[in-house]
């Protein structure tokens, strides 16, 4: 973070603003999904229309499975982006860099905030706080860790291939100068 006795340049701490803003809308989107309107009566509606539009029919029971696939895939998904969120948003000064203290915090941070919207639903008519719902959200918090460290890993690499290349037409230049 910024320290108080070397602020960052007005650029760093309107991007670290911007970071928060959008984490923290974020976290609203989440919010507003876990009320009554986005229930698993919406999902139905949602899986049964895009069925329809790819012209599919299926069983009873596999749109059951469909519906479950549907809903857990959007509890990974929206904690994954979460996580990103709030990874970047712990970045203070440093940013691009990959830290594991940073992507611990950012995984606790949402399944911490995975237990308050269970809780939350508890509330909400038709809505059911569920702690196997955390542990999924709390796996796609881990999911969007993973893939931001393979992409830091591929960046890594990439910049790694032309020093690796010059060195190696150097030696080849060499090998060429001393026949």
């Amino acid at each position: 973070m910024i320290s108080l006795l070397n602020p960052a340049p007005s650029h760093q701490r309107l991007r670290i603003i911007l970071l928060w803003v959008t984490t923290i809308v974020w976290a609203g989107v989440i919010y507003f999904l876990s009320t009554e309107t986005f229930g698993a009566r919406f999902s139905a509606w949602l899986l049964e229309n895009i069925l329809r539009l790819l012209h599919l029919h299926v069983s009873a029971a596999t749109f059951e499975l469909l519906h479950i696939i549907l809903r857990k895939s959007a509890h990974l998904t929206e904690y994954a982006i979460f996580s990103l969120f709030l990874y970047h948003a712990f970045e203070g000064i440093q940013p691009h860099a990959w830290r594991l203290r940073r992507a611990i915090f950012a995984v606790l941070a949402a399944a911490l905030y995975s237990l308050t919207d269970e809780y939350h639903q508890t509330f909400e008519p038709g809505r059911t706080a569920s702690l196997v719902d955390c542990g999924i959200d709390t796996l796609g918090a881990i999911a969007g860790m993973l893939v931001l460290y393979g992409n830091s890993r591929v960046i890594q690499a990439k910049s790694k291939r032309p020093a690796a290349e010059s060195a190696r037409m150097a030696e080849v230049a060499k090998g060429v100068a001393g026949e």
